[in-house]
């Protein structure tokens, strides 16, 4: 259990045929000119992917592409395969695990069912001891309707399977800030929120698992190699730009407005999405964000 989460980490898109198949081949080239174009690895089944809307076979499609494509770049693939009941999400690693070459399993806080958060913490520690591969944690409050504070991941944090979280609560909170100071462990605090990359890298995140990297891995990549140097004035700069562009593509439910982007630069076929979500539209001059 050696790896410890870093750079970018994309959570990849599933694109949609206009008859509603998967875009086999578009998926296969995405994935790897993000890989290309400066990220660092591949999530499959985020959110941004809408794992809940595929079927098994499609869910199987989806992980041999990726599988593939990181294979040959030597790139980690993590996959999401948390759900909000314990003994299915460790029965959704093990199939993964033994399907493919998973790096890491990204693990959900329990969803809508609420538990109090000692049984968060109990959730997560049950999984990681019986998970084949590392566990990163996804904390998305605004998503699952529960909390999990700082001395509760940092207890997780302890766990040797448990070597990341992925920190979605919106805001760059005093849990955060906690967890981005502790020095005696080599824990991964990771940013999901797009438009708080720059000061979480600049607070010491190592990396981050980004949404809009579908769209421009290259420059979260060199944001981060900015902070990383010690380059300040050039990745404030940097950062400035990027916000504004990342609000955008999270203007709407993730992740209508990326595939909407992705359509009109001609990277997927489709900008479909799958009911409950509906596509997205956008301005004209939204499409200069995909160049």
């Amino acid at each position: 259990m050696t790896y410890r989460p870093s750079g970018i980490l994309v959570p990849q898109i599933t694109p949609f045929t206009d008859d509603d198949r998967i875009a086999a081949d578009a998926l296969e080239s995405l994935t790897a000119d993000i890989l290309d174009r400066g990220a660092t690895g591949i999530v499959a089944f985020g959110t941004t992917g809408e794992p809940s809307a595929l079927d098994d076979s499609e869910r199987r499609l989806v992980l041999s592409i990726c599988d593939r494509v990181c294979r040959d770049r030597g790139a980690p693939l993590i996959v999401g395969a948390g759900t909000n009941n314990t003994a299915d999400t460790v029965r959704s690693i093990d199939r993964l695990a033994g399907q493919s070459t998973v790096t890491a399993a990204l693990v959900v806080v329990p969803y809508y069912v609420r538990p109090s958060e000692a049984g968060v913490v109990a959730h997560i520690r049950y999984v990681a001891d019986r998970s084949p591969v590392p566990v990163i944690i996804y904390n998305v409050p605004y998503r699952t309707g529960q909390t999990l504070g700082a001395t509760a991941i940092a207890e997780l944090a302890d766990h040797p399977t448990v070597v990341g979280i992925k920190q979605a609560v919106g805001v760059l909170d005093t849990d955060t800030l906690r967890l981005l100071g502790r020095r005696d462990t080599d824990f991964a605090v990771l940013t999901g929120e797009d438009i708080l990359a720059s000061p979480m890298f600049a607070l010491g995140a190592p990396g981050a698992i980004l949404a809009t990297a579908n769209v421009f891995p290259e420059r979260f990549a060199e944001l981060l190699r900015l902070w990383s140097d010690g380059r300040i004035a050039e990745a404030r700069a940097l950062g400035d730009r990027l916000a504004p562009a990342a609000a955008a593509l999270m203007s709407a439910p993730n992740p209508t407005v990326i595939k909407a982007v992705l359509h009109a630069a001609g990277r997927i076929p489709s900008p479909a999405v799958r009911l409950p979500l509906v596509p997205a539209e956008i301005p004209a001059r939204w499409s200069v964000l995909a160049g």
